[in-house]
């Protein structure tokens, strides 16, 4: 059977919501100057290096007999060699370990789309800023205490929305190249909530951004954070490498902590920003995902081969 050409790369007309003045939408035009520019500082891209990367990727990902991949499409090799610096060899194990994951957690990742996953984002604990940081990475929220009503959403589900965000940020070259960064708001964290982590749990988050995640994340921001906190990140420790470990920051209250990584005029005013766009609640996200569905559907259709 004949692989489709994947993800949103060959639409005329991108999904898009109007909020007010404001649309929201995938970014998936060519990078900026500047990120042209970090790409090639940073992750040694260019033009040559690119051409050359993808034929070696899909050489290798050729020998993978039971590996169903879209080996046509070089926008979708290239979100695998970018994370990797273009190293054809390291690429090759990111793809591995990217579906092996999915094999591993197959109860999580069955027919995942939004379609099928609007409960997290009606609860609304869920969101990515419409506007970038300073350095161009996505922002993406999670609300994990007075908001979170965890008899209503599980950690599962939560974990789902994410997934679901993040396989949309790697369709985006700037995401791919500048990355992404994560607040974790525990305000209001009761005992309650802390007791709905468990290290099966704890694992599996860990391993996935670890070694399943195709997309640099540079910071997770652990903010608002009550002393009870500290049960929940002692199961998340001993899964931890110092790469990942190093990269997660704690900051309580204290906002000219969070700013120190994080410009003001990145973040709305509850986290002590001057960012004026309306922020974009997890209902009006699953709208513009909701528009994707097919698109998710491809993404499904990848991976080892089911028998």
């Amino acid at each position: 059977m004949e692989i489709t050409r994947t993800m949103l790369t060959e639409w005329e007309e991108m999904p898009s919501i109007q909020l007010g003045d404001f649309t929201l939408q995938f970014e998936l035009g060519p990078p900026s100057a500047e990120l042209q520019e970090v790409a090639k500082r940073e992750l040694r891209e260019s033009p040559e290096l690119q051409k050359e990367s993808v034929a070696q990727l899909k050489e290798l990902l050729k020998a993978e007999k039971d590996l169903k991949v879209p080996l046509d499409n070089d926008a979708w090799l290239i979100r695998f060699l970018r994370p990797c610096k273009y190293y054809p060899e390291s690429a090759l194990k990111l793809v591995k370990s990217y579906y092996s994951f999915k094999v591993k957690h197959a109860d999580i990742y069955k027919n995942l789309k939004p379609s099928t996953t609007k409960n997290v984002f009606e609860h609304n604990i869920l969101t990515v800023l419409p506007s970038r940081d300073q350095h161009g990475r996505r922002i993406l929220i999670l609300e994990l205490g007075k908001r979170w009503k965890h008899n209503k959403c599980n950690l599962d589900e939560v974990f789902k929305g994410c997934v679901l965000y993040l396989e949309a940020a790697m369709l985006e070259p700037a995401t791919q190249i500048a990355g992404a960064v994560v607040i974790f708001d525990m305000d209001g964290l009761s005992l309650q909530q802390t007791w709905q982590f468990n290290p099966p749990i704890a694992k599996r988050i860990v391993d996935w951004l670890q070694d399943a995640v195709p997309l640099r994340i540079k910071n997770i921001h652990i903010i608002n954070q009550p002393y009870i906190f500290n049960m929940v990140f002692a199961l998340f420790k001993p899964f931890l490498r110092e790469k990942l470990r190093s990269r997660i920051i704690f900051h309580g209250t204290d906002r000219k902590s969070l700013h120190q990584y994080i410009s003001p005029k990145c973040l709305l005013e509850c986290y002590g920003g001057t960012l004026q766009i309306p922020r974009v609640s997890g209902p009006e996200w699953l709208e513009l995902l909701l528009k994707c569905d097919k698109e998710y559907d491809a993404i499904n259709s990848y991976g080892y081969n089911k028998n």
